[in-house]
């Protein structure tokens, strides 16, 4: 299953309330208050993810199980954990970027 859960738009201007990621180098803003889901994207000069995703607009969606869903794709961001809980992995389709991102599933 896919579900859609935002749209990352890379920007050179600074945008109001923006949160620093620094192990990428890049700045996000926007998602939390969007009812679309749109995330502004600016990095910085030394930022080290690919330039694909620096420059072209992303649509991510969430998975139910993101190896089957990048196998056999062009990985350009292999999987990896930006937050407790979540993995995400982008692959390039037809010349754009594609992120996936798998929670968890709660124990409860």
């Amino acid at each position: 299953m896919r579900q859609y859960h935002h749209i990352g738009i890379p920007t050179k201007e600074e945008k109001e309330n923006e949160s620093y990621y620094a192990q990428l180098k890049f700045y996000h803003s926007g998602f939390e208050n969007s009812e679309f889901g749109i995330e502004w994207m600016r990095f910085e000069e030394d930022c080290p993810l690919p330039e694909m995703v620096q420059t072209i607009p992303h649509v991510a969606f969430i998975v139910d199980d993101l190896e089957s869903e990048i196998e056999g794709k062009n990985v350009i961001i292999g999987p990896n954990r930006p937050s407790e809980g979540t993995t995400v992995a982008f692959i390039e389709e037809n010349g754009a970027p594609v992120e996936f991102i798998q929670y968890e599933k709660s124990t409860i």
